[in-house]
């Protein structure tokens, strides 16, 4: 009887000491998934135009697949970062940037949990039969006290990307397709944080 009792108070023990860790390992599980790693860059190409207007629906009524793209601008601390600036630029889908005016041309400012938002089409590859550019979105991101950031992100499904140079599968945006809904791209900017002073 003493042996059991003393094995019960053992276990109680091991529970008490465990409680906590169970507990916090629940709540981590449930953090959202962050990559500390700065997003890598990518040049700029020769189509951007400055001082885009602030909107989220960029479509401008030019035909194609709808695009959203959505998601958050991220520290390497896996921290928020709110009122960044997402500059969201590409071509349409037969591949032709709007270089005199801001038709798939658009910024917005991210809000406190580092979200943002675009309605967009799905690009089109361009180029001719010795050069042709995988479809692509081009964006700059900047928060404050963070560098700015110039990229272009990819879709998993083109056939194109292994004959892209520019190509990165770390820029691959996360493709969700539910039934009478617009394709949804997921993205998530991670920045470095500049040390004040």
């Amino acid at each position: 009887m003493l042996k059991f009792r003393r094995k019960i108070l053992q276990a109680s023990a091991g529970l008490v000491f465990a409680g906590p860790m169970l507990g916090q390992r629940q709540v981590l599980a449930q953090t959202p998934e962050c990559n500390p790693n700065p997003t890598p860059r990518q040049i700029e190409g020769p189509y951007y135009t400055p001082q885009t207007p602030r909107r989220s629906n960029l479509i401008d009524g030019l035909p194609g697949e709808v695009l959203v793209f959505e998601g958050r601008v991220l520290s390497t601390a896996c921290q928020s970062v709110a009122g960044a600036i997402v500059d969201l630029w590409s071509c349409d889908a037969q591949g032709v940037y709007d270089n005199s005016g801001f038709k798939l041309r658009g910024h917005q400012i991210t809000d406190a949990q580092g979200r943002f938002r675009f309605e967009t089409l799905m690009p089109g590859s361009y180029g001719n039969s010795s050069f042709r550019r995988t479809p692509h979105l081009h964006v700059k991101v900047q928060g404050p006290g963070t560098p700015l950031l110039t990229t272009q992100l990819y879709f998993s499904d083109q056939p194109l990307n292994q004959r892209d140079g520019f190509f990165n599968p770390a820029l691959l945006v996360k493709i969700e397709q539910k039934v009478q809904q617009p394709k949804l791209a997921l993205f998530d900017f991670v920045l470095p944080v500049q040390a004040r002073g």
